[in-house]
């Protein structure tokens, strides 16, 4: 297989994957937004996290939210769990790994607040802390997630939200997390601004 193959099964596989996760997913980002846009509306914020590439996704759903997305607007109050390197890296050297999103939830988060979780596999035990932490604090999860779900699934509660992308392939479950990132942050403008 030549090069210009591999890509245009890239792109193939990639449409697919879009597809499938509009046709399962639609719904469930429309709750996931409404309910972000809930707890912006009783003053709550958005704490969110993740790993690896996932840790950027998270990132960029803070920036989007905190700075602007496609207009102009006030900032929105978000914090990525995964952007305080110094942070990070103490709870991990202090405490174990496991705790690093944790103990920034407790410290930080409300009952009006939202976790949101980005996970390909939902089977890190630091994301599995975040998310206990979370219920501890009467937060809701919406957790952006893939492949089964892994043992973060079942930890779930009813008022929680799953977006799991219908997948087992990592780059394009992250490729599906970005576009619903997008998505989310358009319809909580348009909530919140109009048009």
């Amino acid at each position: 297989m030549n090069f210009q193959d591999r890509i245009h099964r890239q792109f193939a596989a990639h449409t697919d994957t879009t597809l499938e996760t509009l046709a399962q997913l639609s719904e469930g980002i429309e709750a996931a937004a409404e309910r972000l846009v809930q707890c912006l509306l009783k003053d709550g914020k958005i704490l969110c996290c993740g790993n690896g590439g996932s840790a950027t996704e998270a990132l960029h759903l803070s920036s989007e939210l905190l700075n602007r997305f496609e207009r102009d607007r006030p900032g929105l109050p978000a914090i990525a769990l995964t952007g305080d390197t110094a942070t990070i890296t103490s709870i991990g050297n202090d405490y174990r790994f496991e705790e690093i999103f944790a103990k920034q939830i407790r410290a930080l988060g409300q009952a009006n607040d939202v976790l949101v979780i980005y996970t390909t596999s939902g089977n890190s035990g630091n994301l599995l802390a975040a998310a206990s932490a979370a219920h501890d604090r009467n937060m809701v999860i919406i957790a952006l997630n893939g492949k089964d779900g892994g043992p973060l699934a079942p930890l779930l509660r009813e008022t929680d939200i799953e977006l799991r992308v219908p997948s087992t392939r990592t780059a394009h479950i992250q490729e599906m997390h970005l576009l619903i990132t997008h998505c989310l942050c358009d319809l909580i403008d348009h909530q919140l601004f109009g048009e």
